[in-house]
Parts: structure tokens; sequence; C-alpha cells
């Protein structure tokens, strides 16, 4: 038995123990088991949780021009995978003491090494200073800034996916948007607010990595700068929690929540290209803002109809000419078309310097709707305008959840949409030649 096995092994045992222990306390102790929490101590304040996530994905994907999969040429192709698979163990252990932990893995298919393994996503321990106020943590980290969904809530994500985007370094300088951090936390009546210091990860480690220097911007291989960011939120209806990094995507109308926010993120000498002569290196400041507003309400108590809705507006500062492509648990390894920006796949080009808009709306229907379930169509849109790219880009999505119980076991069906870009002469700005589409199908069991 190799290695990776053994560790998997052993990662497996201690998530059975740890369950079993939960277990068996539960029946020695069945009054201290409240909302799947361990209570810790008498009133509850003090808890141990365990949550599982799992999320599959079957789909159908047209695939970018010139895509191969281990040397064959492929148009269109059927798979299934892994999209997630997480297990989260936290609780608030003492008076003014929290803990974090996430554990999990993420796009596993057919092309995936085998036996990979989870690993660690998450793991902070956080002290109160000011009750509600002022909590201070340190660790790998979602704790991040810029925008709502920079830290997606997975469990309760509205449509397919999270918008990915606004997770502007994902596994470039940080390990799926979490970072080694230290943040400060808080509220101030209606103002939630995080702030958040950051030691990037060595790009020469992300996938695709390149130390050739181009005209283009693109991440320094030097050692990084601290990263700074924050994220202030005003929010006017129903509090939201800040115990989780994490943000809701909807309440399915259990809530109404109005916020609107506003973020940063900043990083001295992030980015380098070619300068006027070989020897030339330009260094520049990674500058991202951005300003958002989400609501979601129940529309009609009694029936249970709901509205989810969010729009964002990007200000994102790579530095000229960057870009980079988005492929989510790619189908494909290879491509015979080098021109073609997007890759082979799946992929387009959702990361550039420019301004970004983003937009999402879902409707729920009333509850019993199909026996005991209902149905939650959705569409969201991304509309890009990069230096890189000769049009503005625009990615669309549409579809419906079926909430077979709300988001612990749902059906998600989405028609995606994607433009395909070309650069046609070296140094020119990439043209839109074609659109690809793609269908998936989700099922989410979710224990939380």
């Amino acid at each position: 038995m190799d290695y990776k096995t053994d560790n998997m092994k052993l990662t497996f045992t201690k998530i059975a123990f740890l369950l079993s222990a939960l277990v068996s306390a539960s029946a020695a102790n069945a009054q201290k088991i409240q909302d799947g929490k361990l209570w810790l101590n008498e009133d509850g304040s003090n808890y141990f949780k365990v949550t599982l996530i799992s999320q599959v994905w079957v789909r159908n994907t047209d695939m970018n021009p010139g895509t191969t999969i281990n040397g064959y040429a492929k148009n269109n192709y059927t798979d299934i995978g892994i999209r997630r698979a997480r297990l989260q163990a936290y609780g608030q252990i003492a008076d003014r003491i929290f803990i974090y932990s996430q554990i999990g893995m993420n796009n596993f298919n057919f092309l995936s090494d085998r036996k990979a393994g989870f690993f660690i996503h998450d793991i902070t321990g956080e002290y109160e200073v000011a009750k509600t106020k002022f909590s201070l943590g340190a660790g790998l980290t979602a704790w991040n800034g810029l925008s709502r969904f920079a830290a997606p809530s997975v469990g309760s994500i509205l449509g397919l996916d999270a918008p990915l985007f606004e997770q502007t370094t994902n596994d470039v300088t940080d390990q799926f948007l979490r970072k080694l951090s230290i943040y400060a936390k808080g509220k101030f009546g209606k103002l939630d607010y995080r702030l958040v210091m950051s030691s990037p990860m060595a790009v020469q480690k992300s996938n695709g990595y390149s130390a050739t220097l181009t005209n283009y911007s693109n991440y320094s291989a030097m050692p990084a700068k601290m990263q700074w960011q924050g994220y202030f939120q005003w929010q006017f209806i129903d509090q939201e929690t800040n115990i989780t990094p994490y943000a809701t995507g909807t309440y399915l109308g259990t809530k109404k929540v109005f916020n609107i926010g506003a973020g940063f993120q900043y990083q001295p000498n992030a980015m380098w290209r070619k300068g006027a002569s070989i020897t030339d290196t330009i260094t520049s400041p990674l500058r991202h803002f951005a300003v958002d507003a989400f609501y979601d309400a129940p529309l009609n108590k009694s029936t249970g109809t709901a509205i989810s809705a969010y729009a964002t507006y990007m200000h994102l500062d790579h530095g000229p000419g960057y870009i980079r492509n988005q492929a989510t648990m790619n189908p494909a390894n290879g491509s015979n078309m080098p021109g073609v920006l997007n890759g082979g796949g799946n992929g387009y080009p959702s990361f550039g310097n420019g301004n970004l808009i983003y937009g999402q709306v879902g409707y729920k229907f009333k509850n019993n709707l199909i026996g005991s379930t209902t149905l939650m169509p959705y569409a969201s849109l991304q509309h890009a305008s990069y230096d890189r790219l000769a049009t503005k880009m625009n990615y669309w999505e549409l579809g419906a959840s079926w909430l077979l119980k709300g988001h612990t076991s749902k059906l998600t069906f989405a028609y995606q949409n994607r433009p395909i870009y070309e650069t046609i002469s070296a140094g020119s700005k990439a043209v839109q030649t074609e659109r690809k589409s793609g269908f998936v199908l989700q099922y989410q069991v979710f224990l939380n």
C-alpha cells in the first residue's frame, strides 16, 4: 500500500473516530445535542459541530476548438466528477475561543491523480477580544476581502457554482482561495467588517506556472510582499452571522436580508512584465476594488415564495494585458490550437485586467409545489471589459434547482454559454470567434 493510500486511511480513521465520539456523546447525554451541535456547557454557548457535503456533477461539454484529451482530439465530451467533498469541524470550545477546520477535495474527475486524498482547506484559531465587536484570528483561512463571494458558502449556492472570479488569486498565490493570514472581524451595529493581512503562497507552485517574462502582466516570481484586504457591509434588515468567513448564497426565504458592501485587495509589487529592454523588468501592485449588493427575502411567507438577487461591480488591476482562464474541473488536458486563448476543454477568460459586472437572480416557487418539494430557477451573467480582449466578455448561465429538502438535498440543472477568443497575430487583442455551451446536472447532499 502506498503512502497516499495510508494517509487517506488515516484521515478517514480520524473522521470516523470523531463522528463515533459525537454519536457516543449523544447517546450518553442526549440533551447536550441540539441543532447539530455538541454542547460543551449547560447553556450551549460552548459547543462543537461537524458538517459534511457532497456535490457530484454529470455534464456534457462542447469543447473549445483544438481540444485534446490525452492526445486525442475531442469536440464534445460527457463525464462524471466530484465537484466538492468537504468535512467541517468547528466550535466555540471555550469562552472567547473559537476553532475552525475544514478538509476535503475539489474537482476529482477521470483525469485526476488517483488516491489523491483530502487536504486541509482551513485551520484557524480565533480569540474574541471585545464581544461581537472585535475578534482576532490566524491560520490558513478564507477570511478574504473584496466582495461577498470572495468566500462563498458552498452548501447554499443559489445556482450551480459560486462566481469564482471574485476569488481573484484562486490557486495562483493561495490554496483554493484560502490564504495564510491574520485577520480581524466584528460588528458595530449594522456594520459588519473584516480586515486581513495575508502571506501569498509562492506562484512557482501554481498550475501552469511559467517564469518567462512577456509584455503582458503576470504574477511575479520574486518573494511576495504581504497582501492587504478588507470588506465592509451594511446589513439593513436581518443580521447575518460572521462566525465563519463563508457568505450564504440564498436563505430560501427563511431570512430577510439586504446588504450593501465594499471591499479592496492590495499587494505591492505583486505583478511583473517585460520592459523596453531585455534586462528591464517592470513591477506593479495588485489593486482591486469592488462594491456589491445582496437581497434575499420571502415574498409570501404563507406559501414560501422567495427571491434572491446579487450584483457586483469590480475594478481589477492586475497590470496591462493580464488574462487567466477559468476551467472548472476541466474535462480536457491539451490543445493543438495555441492561438485559442481559452485553451483546451471548457476554459474561458474569466480573470483579467479591467472592469467586471456580475449579477444573479433566483425565484423560489411555493412550498410543496411538487409533493413535498419545490423549484428555484435562476439566471446569472458575468460581463467583463478586459484590455487583452477586443470585445466585451459575456458568460451566462440559466438553470433551476429542484429543492428536494432545501439545501440538504437538491438537484441543480444548468445550461452554460461561454465565448471563444483567438489571437490572430502576436501582440494583437484576442477576438471572439464563436460561442460554446455545456449542460451540467449536480446532486448535492449537505449534512449541516
